[in-house]
């Protein structure tokens, strides 16, 4: 079994490795909820948009007017579907950063469990050879007292 410093620095190393996953996913779940924050602003300001669109048809509007406001909502439902796309490869960042940190604590655990058994068999032999001391002080003294 390998030493339990090497395996400490092991330990060591990997903490590490968790700590910056975990910073990557921080920012990739920051990111994920700007692109979803963008997407509701977008289609806030189309709703926005097409209410006045509407309101305006019942006042009446120019050919020209029209065709206008059917261009601007073209090219807000072509932002939103834009940021859609935006969002999903947010989304999947965030899936695959948590994957990866998910990776990265499972490694440390491993370690971690290791180091413990690594002690816990030291404290075995620790005892044992402490038990057999005594035994053998034990029967030294009864051998001298006969």
């Amino acid at each position: 079994m390998a030493t339990t410093s090497a395996l400490e620095t092991l330990i060591d190393l990997a903490t590490k490795e968790t700590d910056e996953a975990t910073k990557r996913l921080g920012r990739m779940v920051r990111t994920s909820d700007e692109a979803q924050q963008k997407l509701v602003i977008l289609e806030q300001y189309r709703d926005d948009y097409a209410l006045r669109f509407q309101e305006s048809l019942s006042s009446g509007l120019t050919a020209l007017s029209y065709r206008n406001f059917q261009l601007f909502i073209e090219k807000i439902d072509s932002a939103i579907a834009g940021q859609l796309g935006v969002v999903k490869n947010a989304q999947q960042r965030v899936a695959d950063a948590r994957a990866a940190w998910q990776a990265c604590e499972r490694k440390r655990m491993s370690y971690d469990t290791l180091v413990t058994r690594a002690k816990q068999t030291a404290q075995l032999r620790e005892n044992r050879r402490d038990q057999k001391e005594m035994d053998e002080h034990a029967s030294r003294i009864m051998f001298y007292k006969r």
